[in-house]
């Protein structure tokens, strides 16, 4: 509810304020379109003020027409257009950080805001985020200290009508908090629960049997693509939805293989024209070798913050066994992948694209499950 609310009060207060305008954050500008953009075009059509307001989207912007006030959209990733940002009416007084854990840390946030609120005595900033789990984190850290005139809302799935939800959500819900207490409050209450800086929590370094592999109902396979210096990813994984259990117990780690090499060495791991292979969709050239190989290979469709949603997936498994034996590469992995930090050491959110290439194959190996609502 928290972007809900944000996008809101901020035409509100435009309507109310005529020499404020706004700006609207997040880290990445490529997620701007699908995300804010869309959100407050939502609330401003519920406030029933769709007419009262121009929306363009080359420049990212939403003007109130009777004053021509702006809510104008960034991506921190281009510090350069905040520099120079002027406003013809009035001044920016306005400005939301959404996904405020994504920053990297209380010294961005500091230069945004003297880069952007400029020029008058009344400003208004708005912060939303969901608490990520390590208690350590910087955005978690930033909020517990006070500032004048600070107003800190938590709110949860439990604060909203059950009709928003619907049964399926606050089923999924209740379901997590049966074979899971520690994901539930952390997904679905905002709890930091978590200490330090390790994304994966959850992991368990065992040996998976013959005799346990012989008894999945389901293996999943996937693939991450490389050559050098990042390396082809291949891992074969089994799930028991009943405890929400993911096991990984075997691997492929190649350097420097064209794709008719290493779809030969695919082979030799027992892989058939009957086992579908989930990949990452951004070689669709390496996808199309693979079919002509007489593979069953799938890409793995992405969508605006599929790489959170699949890694958060991850880490709400009550356990990941990984056989460390039969996976080493996959093992070093998820055990060594961890958030990165400030120089000050204080943890960001989101997750470091390297040194994770297994992580990824199985994160595309297990698409068919984690796409279904509530495995």
């Amino acid at each position: 509810m928290k972007s809900s609310c944000a996008s809101c009060e901020v035409p509100l207060l435009i309507v109310q304020n005529p020499n404020l305008n706004a700006v609207v954050m997040r880290k990445v500008g490529n997620t701007l379109r699908t995300s804010v953009y869309a959100q407050y075009t939502w609330a401003i059509t519920m406030l029933g003020l769709y007419d009262k307001f121009k929306f363009t989207v080359s420049p990212m912007e939403i003007i109130y027409k009777p004053t021509g006030q702006k809510i104008m959209f960034f991506g921190a990733d281009d510090p350069g257009k905040l520099k120079s940002l002027k406003v013809a009416k009035g001044y920016i007084g306005i400005l939301h950080f959404e996904e405020l854990d994504q920053f990297a840390g209380e010294e961005e946030i500091r230069n945004i805001e003297q880069s952007v609120l400029r020029g008058g005595d009344i400003t208004y900033r708005f912060k939303t985020f969901n608490p990520p789990q390590t208690i350590n984190n910087w955005a978690n850290k930033y909020c517990m200290t006070e500032k004048p005139g600070q107003l800190i809302h938590h709110s949860t799935y439990l604060d909203a009508p059950p009709e928003w939800l619907g049964e399926t959500f606050i089923n999924d819900a209740e379901y997590l908090k049966e074979v899971n207490l520690r994901a539930y409050e952390h997904e679905y209450l905002g709890v930091a629960n978590g200490t330090g800086g390790a994304v994966f929590e959850n992991i368990t370094l065992r040996e998976i049997t013959d005799e346990e592999i012989a008894g999945f109902e389901r293996t999943y396979k996937g693939i991450d693509w490389g050559y050098y210096p990042d390396p082809f990813a291949y891992n074969n994984c089994a799930y028991k939805a009943n405890t929400r259990t993911l096991y990984i117990f075997d691997e492929l780690t190649l350097y420097k293989h064209r794709n008719e090499a290493s779809a030969e060495k695919v082979k030799k791991k027992n892989v058939t024209a009957d086992d579908i292979i989930y990949a990452d969709s951004a070689e669709q050239k390496s996808v199309a070798d693979y079919k002509s190989y007489g593979f069953a290979i799938r890409s793995v469709e992405k969508f605006p913050g599929s790489v959170n949603y699949t890694m958060k997936w991850l880490q709400g498994c009550t356990e990941i066994v990984i056989d460390p034996v039969r996976c080493p590469d996959t093992a070093k992995e998820f055990i060594r992948y961890e958030y990165e930090k400030t120089k000050a050491g204080e943890i960001i959110s989101g997750y470091p694209d390297k040194d994770n290439h297994h992580i990824d194959a199985v994160r595309y190996s297990m698409n068919p499950v984690w796409r279904v609502r509530g495995q």
